[in-house]
C-alpha cells in the first residue's frame, strides 16, 4: 500500500471513530468545560435562555465565535432532547446597525425568545445598547419558525426605564414577563407581556436591589429570584429571594453558594424547571465570563437544592438528568 492510500485510511478510521463519538452523544454535563455541540464545537449560546417546544428544548444565546464579522452581533440557536446533546441550529439573528444607535459598537446581549400560542410566532428579546451603556433599551424580532431568521421589529424602553440585563419567566399559566434591570432606579423589574409579547403591558413588581441576570423560577408554591451584584464582568456573590406571589413582598436576599467562591466565577442567567414522572429538578443555568476571550467563555450549568423557601447551589461537578423522569444524580454517585 503507497503513501497516499495509507493517508486516504487512516483519515477514514479516523473520521469513522469520530462519527461513532457524535451518535453515542454525551451523557452528562461537565460544568465549565467546554461544551460541544453536533459539529464539535463549543457552544455559543452565551447570556441564553431556553424554551420547550414538544419534547425538543432550543437554546438561544450570544453567538460570539472568533471569525464572527467585527462590529456585527448574532444570536445562535440549539436544539435537543435531553438538555446535554445539542444540535446547532443556526445563527437566527444578525444586527449590524440600528436606527437610535449613534456611539460606536452595537451591544446585542441576553436574547431570550418566547412563543406566543395565540397568533403563533416567536418574538426575540433582547438587550440593546451602546458601547458606553448609555442606549439602554430593549430589542423585539420575530420569526414564524423557532429555528427560522427573526426579522427585527423595534427597539424601547420597557415602562419608559432604562433596562440593560434582561431575562424571561413563562410561569405555569403560561403567561410570560420581562425581568430586567434598570440603573437610575437600582432594582429590576418584573414586567407582564402584552397578549401578542411584542410590548410590556404592566409592571407586576419592582424588586428593591441593585441586581442584574435577574432568573426566576416557580417552585413548591413559591417563587424565587436569583440575581447578580453589578461588578461587570467580574463574577461575585449571587443571591436569591421569595415570595409567595410574583407582585411581592420579596424576602431579603441571601446567597446561594459560599460567599469566597464567587458563585464558583459564574453569573446568573435563567433557571431551568424540568418536571418528570418522578420528580422535579431546577437546573441553575450561569455564565463564566472570559471577557478578553468572549468566545471560550464557559456554562455553569447544576441542579440546585431548593424547597421551603430555602435555595443552595452545591459545588459544581459532572452530573446526568433524566428529562422524562425529572431526576439527577451526581455522574461519580454510586449506583
Amino acid at each position: 500500500m503507497n503513501i497516499l492510500k495509507l493517508t486516504f485510511v487512516l483519515t477514514a478510521m479516523a473520521l469513522s471513530s469520530v462519527s461513532a463519538i457524535a451518535q453515542k452523544g454525551f451523557k452528562e454535563v461537565k460544568p465549565g468545560e467546554i461544551w460541544p455541540d453536533d459539529k464539535n464545537e463549543h457552544i455559543q449560546a452565551h447570556g441564553g435562555g431556553i424554551i420547550k417546544r414538544g419534547n425538543t428544548y432550543y437554546w438561544f444565546g450570544e453567538d460570539r465565535r472568533k471569525n464572527n464579522l467585527v462590529n456585527t452581533r448574532y444570536v445562535g440557536c440549539y436544539s435537543s432532547k435531553d438538555l446535554v446533546n445539542w444540535k446547532f441550529r443556526g445563527q437566527v439573528f444578525k444586527a449590524s446597525t440600528l436606527e437610535g444607535i449613534r456611539e460606536g459598537t452595537l451591544i446585542l446581549e441576553r436574547p431570550k425568545v418566547f412563543y406566543n400560542e395565540k397568533n403563533r410566532k416567536y418574538v426575540m428579546y433582547m438587550h440593546l445598547d451602546s458601547a458606553k451603556y448609555k442606549f439602554a433599551r430593549v430589542g423585539v424580532a420575530v420569526s414564524d419558525k423557532v429555528d427560522g431568521e427573526y426579522k427585527f421589529v423595534k427597539s424601547f424602553r420597557p415602562l419608559g426605564l432604562e433596562s440593560r440585563d434582561i431575562g424571561q419567566f413563562i410561569d405555569d399559566d403560561g403567561s410570560a414577563y420581562l425581568v430586567f434591570e434598570s440603573r437610575p432606579t437600582k432594582g429590576f423589574y418584573i414586567a407582564k407581556l402584552s397578549d401578542d409579547y411584542m410590548d410590556v403591558e404592566k409592571q407586576v413588581a419592582f424588586i428593591s436591589a441593585p441586581l442584574e441576570g435577574g432568573a426566576i423560577v416557580h417552585y413548591g408554591g413559591l417563587y424565587y429570584a436569583i440575581g447578580s451584584a453589578l461588578t461587570s464582568w467580574n463574577p461575585n456573590p449571587n443571591k436569591y429571594a421569595t415570595a409567595t406571589s410574583l407582585a411581592g413582598p420579596w424576602s431579603e436576599f441571601k446567597d446561594i453558594a459560599p460567599p469566597e467562591t464567587n458563585t464558583y466565577s459564574s453569573q446568573s442567567t435563567m433557571m431551568i424547571k424540568v418536571a418528570g414522572t418522578k420528580g422535579t429538578t431546577v437546573v441553575f443555568m450561569a455564565d463564566q465570563w472570559k471577557p478578553k476571550t468572549h468566545w471560550d467563555s464557559r456554562y455553569l450549568w447544576m441542579p440546585l437544592e431548593i424547597g421551603n423557601g430555602k435555595l443552595w447551589l452545591p459545588k459544581p461537578q459532572p452530573w446526568m438528568l433524566n428529562v422524562k423522569t425529572g431526576e439527577w444524580k451526581n455522574s461519580n454517585a454510586k449506583k
